[in-house]
Protein backbone atom coordinates (compact mmCIF):
# COMPACT_ATOMS: atom_id res chain seq x y z
CA UNK A 1 0.00 0.00 0.00
CA UNK A 2 2.87 2.41 0.69
CA UNK A 3 4.22 2.24 -3.03
CA UNK A 4 0.56 3.41 -4.30
CA UNK A 5 0.09 6.90 -4.00
CA UNK A 6 -3.57 6.81 -4.58
CA UNK A 7 -4.04 5.04 -1.10
CA UNK A 8 -1.42 6.87 0.66
CA UNK A 9 -3.47 9.81 0.25
CA UNK A 10 -6.55 8.91 0.53
CA UNK A 11 -5.13 7.04 3.89
CA UNK A 12 -3.71 10.43 4.84
CA UNK A 13 -6.91 12.32 4.04
CA UNK A 14 -8.79 9.55 6.52
CA UNK A 15 -6.02 10.08 9.02
CA UNK A 16 -6.99 13.67 8.92
CA UNK A 17 -10.33 13.78 8.91
CA UNK A 18 -10.79 11.46 11.38
CA UNK A 19 -8.19 13.64 13.62
CA UNK A 20 -9.98 16.52 13.10
CA UNK A 21 -13.20 14.98 13.99
CA UNK A 22 -11.60 13.44 17.04
CA UNK A 23 -9.58 16.58 17.66
CA UNK A 24 -13.32 18.78 17.42
CA UNK A 25 -15.06 15.84 19.52
CA UNK A 26 -12.20 16.28 22.40
CA UNK A 27 -12.31 20.10 22.69
CA UNK A 28 -16.19 20.19 22.97
CA UNK A 29 -15.75 17.53 25.51
CA UNK A 30 -12.83 19.83 27.61
CA UNK A 31 -14.62 23.17 27.38
CA UNK A 32 -17.76 21.48 28.31
CA UNK A 33 -15.34 19.68 31.69
CA UNK A 34 -13.92 22.83 32.39
CA UNK A 35 -17.35 24.62 32.47
CA UNK A 36 -18.64 22.02 34.99
CA UNK A 37 -15.47 22.14 37.22
CA UNK A 38 -16.07 25.83 36.91
CA UNK A 39 -19.40 25.99 37.66
CA UNK A 40 -19.24 23.15 40.28
CA UNK A 41 -16.87 25.46 42.07
CA UNK A 42 -18.44 28.48 42.10
CA UNK A 43 -22.09 27.01 43.89
CA UNK A 44 -19.75 26.18 45.86
CA UNK A 45 -18.14 29.19 46.57
CA UNK A 46 -21.77 30.35 46.68
CA UNK A 47 -22.84 28.31 49.30
CA UNK A 48 -19.34 29.12 51.31
CA UNK A 49 -20.81 32.49 51.20
CA UNK A 50 -24.40 32.86 52.12
CA UNK A 51 -23.20 30.17 54.73
CA UNK A 52 -20.71 32.90 56.57
CA UNK A 53 -23.07 35.49 55.60
CA UNK A 54 -25.96 33.91 57.35
CA UNK A 55 -24.78 33.17 60.54
CA UNK A 56 -23.45 36.43 60.59
CA UNK A 57 -26.30 37.99 60.12
CA UNK A 58 -28.40 35.65 62.37
CA UNK A 59 -25.46 36.52 65.32
CA UNK A 60 -25.20 40.27 64.45
CA UNK A 61 -28.84 40.99 64.45
CA UNK A 62 -29.76 40.56 67.91
CA UNK A 63 -27.09 42.54 69.51
CA UNK A 64 -27.24 45.92 67.04
CA UNK A 65 -29.31 48.54 68.52
CA UNK A 66 -29.46 52.16 66.93
CA UNK A 67 -28.88 52.28 63.39
CA UNK A 68 -25.08 52.36 61.68
CA UNK A 69 -23.87 52.32 65.67
CA UNK A 70 -21.36 49.65 66.20
CA UNK A 71 -22.18 48.02 69.88
CA UNK A 72 -19.39 46.52 72.01
CA UNK A 73 -21.00 42.72 71.88
CA UNK A 74 -20.13 43.25 67.40
CA UNK A 75 -16.24 42.87 68.55
CA UNK A 76 -17.05 39.46 70.76
CA UNK A 77 -19.00 38.47 67.90
CA UNK A 78 -15.62 39.73 65.00
CA UNK A 79 -12.89 39.63 66.08
CA UNK A 80 -10.22 41.90 64.67
CA UNK A 81 -12.80 43.92 63.51
CA UNK A 82 -11.73 48.05 63.00
CA UNK A 83 -13.61 50.66 62.30
CA UNK A 84 -13.13 53.52 60.08
CA UNK A 85 -11.03 55.36 62.93
CA UNK A 86 -8.92 52.74 63.31
CA UNK A 87 -10.75 51.12 66.50
CA UNK A 88 -10.18 47.17 66.88
CA UNK A 89 -11.32 44.49 68.94
CA UNK A 90 -8.61 42.30 69.34
CA UNK A 91 -10.12 39.47 70.46
CA UNK A 92 -9.13 35.40 71.16
CA UNK A 93 -10.27 33.50 68.68
CA UNK A 94 -11.87 30.45 70.37
CA UNK A 95 -12.85 28.25 67.39
CA UNK A 96 -16.83 27.70 68.30
CA UNK A 97 -18.13 29.49 65.63
CA UNK A 98 -18.11 28.31 61.70
CA UNK A 99 -18.66 31.99 60.49
CA UNK A 100 -15.70 33.41 62.78
CA UNK A 101 -13.31 30.63 61.85
CA UNK A 102 -14.02 31.14 58.10
CA UNK A 103 -13.01 34.54 58.40
CA UNK A 104 -9.36 33.18 59.93
CA UNK A 105 -9.02 30.97 57.11
CA UNK A 106 -7.39 34.17 55.34
CA UNK A 107 -9.68 33.91 52.15
CA UNK A 108 -12.45 36.18 53.93
CA UNK A 109 -13.20 39.09 54.62
CA UNK A 110 -16.41 41.32 56.43
CA UNK A 111 -17.33 44.66 55.70
CA UNK A 112 -19.87 46.37 57.85
CA UNK A 113 -21.80 49.55 55.56
CA UNK A 114 -24.50 52.06 57.16
CA UNK A 115 -27.59 53.27 55.23
CA UNK A 116 -25.77 55.15 52.79
CA UNK A 117 -23.40 52.45 51.72
CA UNK A 118 -20.55 54.36 54.22
CA UNK A 119 -17.62 51.81 55.12
CA UNK A 120 -18.07 51.61 59.19
CA UNK A 121 -16.04 48.47 60.26
CA UNK A 122 -13.81 45.38 58.41
CA UNK A 123 -12.92 42.36 59.26
CA UNK A 124 -10.76 39.43 57.82
CA UNK A 125 -8.71 40.06 54.68
CA UNK A 126 -7.78 43.28 53.91
CA UNK A 127 -8.72 43.78 50.14
CA UNK A 128 -6.40 46.27 48.41
CA UNK A 129 -9.11 49.39 47.32
CA UNK A 130 -12.40 47.34 45.73
CA UNK A 131 -14.37 49.62 43.36
CA UNK A 132 -17.29 51.63 45.00
CA UNK A 133 -20.92 50.28 43.98
CA UNK A 134 -23.29 52.85 43.34
CA UNK A 135 -26.37 50.34 44.07
CA UNK A 136 -25.52 46.80 45.85
CA UNK A 137 -27.08 43.56 44.25
CA UNK A 138 -26.86 40.18 46.77
CA UNK A 139 -24.14 39.27 44.40
CA UNK A 140 -21.07 40.66 42.95
CA UNK A 141 -17.43 40.41 41.40
CA UNK A 142 -15.05 42.74 42.58
CA UNK A 143 -11.39 42.99 41.21
CA UNK A 144 -8.83 45.23 43.81
CA UNK A 145 -6.33 47.53 42.62
CA UNK A 146 -3.45 44.16 42.84
CA UNK A 147 -5.68 42.55 40.12
CA UNK A 148 -7.30 40.24 42.73
CA UNK A 149 -10.80 38.85 42.09
CA UNK A 150 -13.28 38.75 44.94
CA UNK A 151 -16.51 37.20 44.92
CA UNK A 152 -19.00 38.94 47.66
CA UNK A 153 -22.69 38.98 49.30
CA UNK A 154 -24.67 41.91 50.60
CA UNK A 155 -27.26 41.48 52.97
CA UNK A 156 -29.06 44.01 54.86
CA UNK A 157 -28.99 44.46 58.64
CA UNK A 158 -31.94 45.38 60.56
CA UNK A 159 -31.57 46.53 64.50
CA UNK A 160 -33.21 43.77 67.34
CA UNK A 161 -36.23 45.83 67.05
CA UNK A 162 -36.74 45.74 63.16
CA UNK A 163 -35.48 49.23 62.22
CA UNK A 164 -32.72 49.15 59.01
CA UNK A 165 -29.21 49.23 60.25
CA UNK A 166 -27.05 49.05 57.44
CA UNK A 167 -25.83 46.29 55.10
CA UNK A 168 -23.24 43.33 55.84
CA UNK A 169 -20.89 42.54 52.91
CA UNK A 170 -19.23 39.21 53.31
CA UNK A 171 -16.35 38.32 50.50
CA UNK A 172 -14.19 35.85 49.91
CA UNK A 173 -10.70 35.91 47.75
CA UNK A 174 -11.04 33.95 44.36
CA UNK A 175 -7.07 34.05 44.09
CA UNK A 176 -7.21 30.29 45.12
CA UNK A 177 -10.27 29.52 42.84
CA UNK A 178 -8.62 31.50 39.72
CA UNK A 179 -5.12 29.64 39.98
CA UNK A 180 -6.77 26.00 40.05
CA UNK A 181 -8.65 26.74 37.13
CA UNK A 182 -5.56 28.49 35.22
CA UNK A 183 -4.22 25.10 36.26
CA UNK A 184 -6.77 23.16 34.21
CA UNK A 185 -6.64 25.54 31.31
CA UNK A 186 -2.99 24.35 31.68
CA UNK A 187 -3.59 21.10 31.84
CA UNK A 188 -5.95 20.78 29.24
CA UNK A 189 -4.07 23.03 26.51
CA UNK A 190 -1.28 20.91 27.26
CA UNK A 191 -3.28 17.40 26.96
CA UNK A 192 -5.31 18.49 24.03
CA UNK A 193 -2.46 18.23 21.83
CA UNK A 194 -0.84 15.32 22.84
CA UNK A 195 -4.08 13.92 22.70
CA UNK A 196 -4.65 14.59 18.78
CA UNK A 197 -0.95 13.16 18.47
CA UNK A 198 -2.11 10.17 19.81
CA UNK A 199 -5.60 10.35 18.03
CA UNK A 200 -3.41 10.72 15.02
CA UNK A 201 -1.32 8.29 15.31
CA UNK A 202 -4.34 5.69 15.54
CA UNK A 203 -5.93 7.42 13.06
CA UNK A 204 -3.18 6.57 10.95
CA UNK A 205 -2.71 2.88 11.53
CA UNK A 206 -6.69 2.78 11.27
CA UNK A 207 -7.09 4.28 8.08
CA UNK A 208 -4.75 1.79 6.86
CA UNK A 209 -6.94 -0.80 8.56
CA UNK A 210 -9.99 -0.16 7.47
CA UNK A 211 -8.36 0.40 3.90
CA UNK A 212 -6.76 -3.04 3.21
CA UNK A 213 -9.94 -4.51 2.28
CA UNK A 214 -10.20 -2.37 -0.38
CA UNK A 215 -6.59 -2.14 -1.62
CA UNK A 216 -6.78 -6.05 -1.65
CA UNK A 217 -10.13 -5.66 -3.68
CA UNK A 218 -8.31 -3.10 -6.16
CA UNK A 219 -5.52 -5.05 -6.19
CA UNK A 220 -7.63 -7.80 -7.48
CA UNK A 221 -9.66 -6.09 -9.78
CA UNK A 222 -6.36 -5.17 -11.40
CA UNK A 223 -5.17 -8.84 -11.82
CA UNK A 224 -8.27 -9.60 -13.04
CA UNK A 225 -8.23 -7.15 -15.86
CA UNK A 226 -5.01 -7.80 -16.25
CA UNK A 227 -5.62 -11.58 -16.59
CA UNK A 228 -8.82 -11.47 -18.23
CA UNK A 229 -7.33 -9.13 -21.05
CA UNK A 230 -4.88 -12.04 -21.68
CA UNK A 231 -6.83 -14.92 -21.57
CA UNK A 232 -9.12 -12.90 -24.11
CA UNK A 233 -6.50 -11.77 -26.05
CA UNK A 234 -5.18 -15.46 -26.89
CA UNK A 235 -8.36 -17.03 -28.71
CA UNK A 236 -8.83 -13.02 -30.78
CA UNK A 237 -5.34 -13.24 -31.84
CA UNK A 238 -5.47 -16.62 -33.03
CA UNK A 239 -8.07 -16.00 -34.46
CA UNK A 240 -6.61 -12.78 -36.54
CA UNK A 241 -3.53 -14.73 -37.07
CA UNK A 242 -5.44 -17.30 -39.04
CA UNK A 243 -7.94 -15.30 -41.11
CA UNK A 244 -4.23 -13.51 -42.09
CA UNK A 245 -3.01 -16.40 -42.73
CA UNK A 246 -5.64 -16.92 -45.42
CA UNK A 247 -5.65 -13.97 -46.90
CA UNK A 248 -2.20 -13.74 -47.69
CA UNK A 249 -3.02 -17.37 -49.94
CA UNK A 250 -3.98 -16.61 -53.48
CA UNK A 251 -5.41 -20.02 -54.30
CA UNK A 252 -6.98 -21.79 -51.88
CA UNK A 253 -9.10 -24.49 -51.54
CA UNK A 254 -12.43 -26.36 -50.17
CA UNK A 255 -10.10 -28.01 -47.78
CA UNK A 256 -8.28 -24.84 -46.57
CA UNK A 257 -11.43 -22.75 -45.92
CA UNK A 258 -12.87 -25.64 -44.01
CA UNK A 259 -9.81 -25.84 -41.85
CA UNK A 260 -9.76 -22.47 -41.27
CA UNK A 261 -13.49 -21.91 -40.16
CA UNK A 262 -12.62 -24.96 -37.54
CA UNK A 263 -9.87 -23.66 -35.95
CA UNK A 264 -11.91 -20.40 -35.72
CA UNK A 265 -14.63 -22.33 -33.89
CA UNK A 266 -12.44 -23.55 -31.83
CA UNK A 267 -11.11 -20.07 -30.69
CA UNK A 268 -14.25 -18.59 -30.79
CA UNK A 269 -16.13 -21.85 -28.31
CA UNK A 270 -12.81 -21.12 -26.41
CA UNK A 271 -13.71 -17.10 -26.41
CA UNK A 272 -17.28 -17.64 -25.38
CA UNK A 273 -17.00 -20.07 -22.84
CA UNK A 274 -14.71 -17.95 -21.03
CA UNK A 275 -17.05 -15.03 -21.22
CA UNK A 276 -19.85 -16.92 -20.38
CA UNK A 277 -17.79 -18.19 -17.07
CA UNK A 278 -16.90 -14.71 -16.31
CA UNK A 279 -20.61 -13.59 -16.25
CA UNK A 280 -21.64 -16.52 -14.51
CA UNK A 281 -19.06 -15.41 -11.82
CA UNK A 282 -20.55 -11.67 -11.73
CA UNK A 283 -23.57 -12.59 -11.24
CA UNK A 284 -22.66 -15.25 -8.56
CA UNK A 285 -20.64 -12.33 -6.54
CA UNK A 286 -23.96 -10.32 -6.71
CA UNK A 287 -26.41 -12.92 -5.73
CA UNK A 288 -28.47 -12.12 -9.01
CA UNK A 289 -27.89 -15.60 -9.96
CA UNK A 290 -31.62 -17.62 -9.83
CA UNK A 291 -30.72 -20.60 -7.62
CA UNK A 292 -34.06 -21.95 -8.63
CA UNK A 293 -33.37 -24.95 -5.56
CA UNK A 294 -35.07 -28.56 -5.76
CA UNK A 295 -34.31 -31.78 -4.31
CA UNK A 296 -30.80 -33.20 -6.01
CA UNK A 297 -29.54 -36.59 -5.42
CA UNK A 298 -25.63 -36.29 -5.44
CA UNK A 299 -25.32 -40.57 -6.24
CA UNK A 300 -26.87 -39.45 -9.35
CA UNK A 301 -24.78 -36.20 -9.77
CA UNK A 302 -21.61 -38.69 -9.24
CA UNK A 303 -22.76 -41.27 -11.60
CA UNK A 304 -23.26 -38.48 -14.32
CA UNK A 305 -19.60 -36.87 -13.96
CA UNK A 306 -18.56 -40.57 -14.04
CA UNK A 307 -19.68 -41.62 -17.06
CA UNK A 308 -18.94 -38.34 -18.57
CA UNK A 309 -15.69 -37.90 -17.70
CA UNK A 310 -14.73 -41.41 -18.11
CA UNK A 311 -13.14 -40.37 -22.20
CA UNK A 312 -11.39 -37.68 -20.52
CA UNK A 313 -9.58 -40.03 -17.69
CA UNK A 314 -9.33 -42.82 -20.51
CA UNK A 315 -7.59 -40.82 -22.33
CA UNK A 316 -4.91 -39.34 -20.24
CA UNK A 317 -4.42 -43.05 -18.83
CA UNK A 318 -5.62 -41.70 -15.09
CA UNK A 319 -7.84 -44.40 -13.55
CA UNK A 320 -11.10 -43.02 -12.73
CA UNK A 321 -13.30 -44.64 -9.21
CA UNK A 322 -15.60 -43.54 -7.22
CA UNK A 323 -17.21 -45.08 -3.78
CA UNK A 324 -20.16 -44.25 -2.20
CA UNK A 325 -19.77 -44.78 1.50
CA UNK A 326 -23.86 -44.62 2.49
CA UNK A 327 -26.38 -46.71 1.88
CA UNK A 328 -29.04 -44.50 1.00
CA UNK A 329 -29.15 -41.76 -1.58
CA UNK A 330 -28.03 -38.28 0.03
CA UNK A 331 -30.19 -35.37 -1.36
CA UNK A 332 -29.18 -31.51 -0.73
CA UNK A 333 -31.58 -28.96 -1.97
CA UNK A 334 -29.83 -26.67 -4.82
CA UNK A 335 -29.30 -26.82 -9.04
CA UNK A 336 -28.33 -29.82 -10.12
CA UNK A 337 -26.69 -28.90 -13.15
CA UNK A 338 -24.39 -26.83 -10.92
CA UNK A 339 -23.70 -29.49 -8.61
CA UNK A 340 -22.74 -30.99 -12.10
CA UNK A 341 -20.54 -28.53 -13.01
CA UNK A 342 -18.89 -28.38 -9.32
CA UNK A 343 -18.18 -32.14 -9.38
CA UNK A 344 -16.81 -32.33 -13.10
CA UNK A 345 -14.61 -28.86 -12.63
CA UNK A 346 -12.58 -30.64 -9.97
CA UNK A 347 -12.74 -34.42 -11.43
CA UNK A 348 -11.51 -32.95 -14.62
CA UNK A 349 -8.86 -30.80 -12.59
CA UNK A 350 -8.00 -33.87 -11.13
CA UNK A 351 -6.99 -35.82 -14.10
CA UNK A 352 -5.25 -33.08 -16.47
CA UNK A 353 -2.45 -32.67 -13.16
CA UNK A 354 -2.32 -36.19 -12.85
CA UNK A 355 0.50 -38.06 -14.77
CA UNK A 356 0.00 -41.56 -16.56
CA UNK A 357 -1.14 -44.57 -14.82
CA UNK A 358 -2.07 -41.80 -11.58
CA UNK A 359 -5.66 -42.65 -10.08
CA UNK A 360 -8.26 -39.68 -9.23
CA UNK A 361 -11.17 -41.15 -6.77
CA UNK A 362 -14.37 -39.43 -6.18
CA UNK A 363 -16.11 -40.14 -2.80
CA UNK A 364 -19.48 -39.55 -1.38
CA UNK A 365 -20.32 -39.62 2.68
CA UNK A 366 -22.48 -38.06 4.94
CA UNK A 367 -21.45 -36.77 8.69
CA UNK A 368 -23.58 -34.89 11.00
CA UNK A 369 -26.32 -33.99 8.70
CA UNK A 370 -23.85 -32.87 6.09
CA UNK A 371 -23.23 -34.70 2.76
CA UNK A 372 -19.33 -35.27 2.46
CA UNK A 373 -17.81 -35.28 -1.56
CA UNK A 374 -13.88 -35.90 -1.85
CA UNK A 375 -11.90 -35.56 -5.20
CA UNK A 376 -8.72 -37.27 -4.85
CA UNK A 377 -6.24 -37.64 -7.24
CA UNK A 378 -1.86 -39.30 -6.92
CA UNK A 379 -1.01 -36.17 -9.02
CA UNK A 380 1.75 -33.59 -8.69
CA UNK A 381 0.12 -32.00 -5.92
CA UNK A 382 -0.02 -28.29 -4.57
CA UNK A 383 2.81 -25.98 -2.81
CA UNK A 384 1.82 -24.47 0.37
CA UNK A 385 2.30 -21.11 -0.71
CA UNK A 386 -0.45 -21.80 -3.66
CA UNK A 387 -2.95 -23.59 -1.53
CA UNK A 388 -4.55 -20.52 -0.62
CA UNK A 389 -4.80 -19.03 -3.84
CA UNK A 390 -6.08 -21.69 -6.29
CA UNK A 391 -9.39 -20.95 -5.71
CA UNK A 392 -8.71 -17.14 -7.04
CA UNK A 393 -10.13 -16.25 -10.89
CA UNK A 394 -6.89 -16.73 -13.61
CA UNK A 395 -4.87 -18.13 -11.09
CA UNK A 396 -2.48 -21.25 -12.16
CA UNK A 397 -0.11 -23.39 -10.39
CA UNK A 398 1.94 -23.61 -13.55
CA UNK A 399 2.15 -20.06 -14.37
CA UNK A 400 2.83 -21.06 -18.34
CA UNK A 401 -0.62 -20.33 -19.89
CA UNK A 402 0.25 -22.17 -23.28
CA UNK A 403 -0.04 -25.39 -21.46
CA UNK A 404 -1.42 -28.13 -23.04
CA UNK A 405 -4.45 -28.08 -20.64
CA UNK A 406 -5.87 -25.12 -22.04
CA UNK A 407 -7.59 -23.87 -18.99
CA UNK A 408 -9.05 -20.46 -18.36
CA UNK A 409 -8.07 -20.64 -14.83
CA UNK A 410 -11.73 -20.08 -13.49
CA UNK A 411 -12.34 -23.91 -12.95
CA UNK A 412 -11.95 -23.55 -9.10
CA UNK A 413 -13.25 -20.14 -8.49
CA UNK A 414 -16.72 -21.60 -10.15
CA UNK A 415 -16.55 -24.81 -7.92
CA UNK A 416 -15.96 -22.27 -4.78
CA UNK A 417 -18.39 -19.89 -6.06
CA UNK A 418 -20.74 -22.83 -7.04
CA UNK A 419 -20.08 -24.51 -3.42
CA UNK A 420 -20.92 -21.44 -1.22
CA UNK A 421 -24.34 -20.38 -3.30
CA UNK A 422 -25.36 -23.81 -1.73
CA UNK A 423 -24.93 -22.84 2.04
CA UNK A 424 -21.79 -24.90 1.60
CA UNK A 425 -17.76 -24.72 1.64
CA UNK A 426 -14.92 -26.61 -0.29
CA UNK A 427 -11.02 -27.12 1.32
CA UNK A 428 -8.18 -28.66 -0.32
CA UNK A 429 -4.88 -30.55 1.38
CA UNK A 430 -2.20 -31.28 -0.78
CA UNK A 431 1.32 -32.07 -0.76
CA UNK A 432 3.97 -31.73 -3.88
CA UNK A 433 4.25 -35.56 -5.47
CA UNK A 434 1.59 -36.38 -2.93
CA UNK A 435 -1.73 -35.39 -4.68
CA UNK A 436 -4.42 -33.33 -3.61
CA UNK A 437 -8.04 -34.17 -1.85
CA UNK A 438 -11.02 -31.80 -2.19
CA UNK A 439 -13.69 -31.84 0.08
CA UNK A 440 -16.99 -30.11 -0.51
CA UNK A 441 -19.35 -30.39 2.32
CA UNK A 442 -23.05 -29.55 1.75
CA UNK A 443 -26.33 -28.96 3.86
CA UNK A 444 -28.22 -32.78 3.55
CA UNK A 445 -31.52 -32.34 2.87
CA UNK A 446 -32.61 -35.47 3.57
CA UNK A 447 -31.46 -39.37 3.18
CA UNK A 448 -33.65 -41.58 1.38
Amino acid sequence: MNHNQLFRQTRLQLACWYAGVMGVILGLCGWGMYEAIAHAHWMTLDRELESVAGTLHDSLEPVLQEPAQLEPEVGRLLPDLCTQNEQCWNRKFTGKRHAIGALHQGYYYVRLLDLTGNLIAVAGVSPDRLPEIERADTWQTLTDSQGTRFHQISVVLHTENGRDWGSLEVGRSLKEFDDYLGAVKVIMLIGLPIALLGVGTASWGLAGFAMQPIYQSYHQIQQFTADAAHELRTPLAAIRATIDSNLRVENFTIEDIVETLKTVDRQNLRLSQLVNDLLLLSRMDQQELPLKPSPCCLNDVISDVEEEIAALALAEDVKLTTEVRVQQGVQVKGNEEELYRLLFNLVSNGIQYTPAGGEVTLILDASDRQAIIQVKDTGIGIHSQDLTRIFDRFYRVDSDRARHTGGSGLGLALAKAIAKTHQGNIQVQSELGQGSVFTIRLPILELR
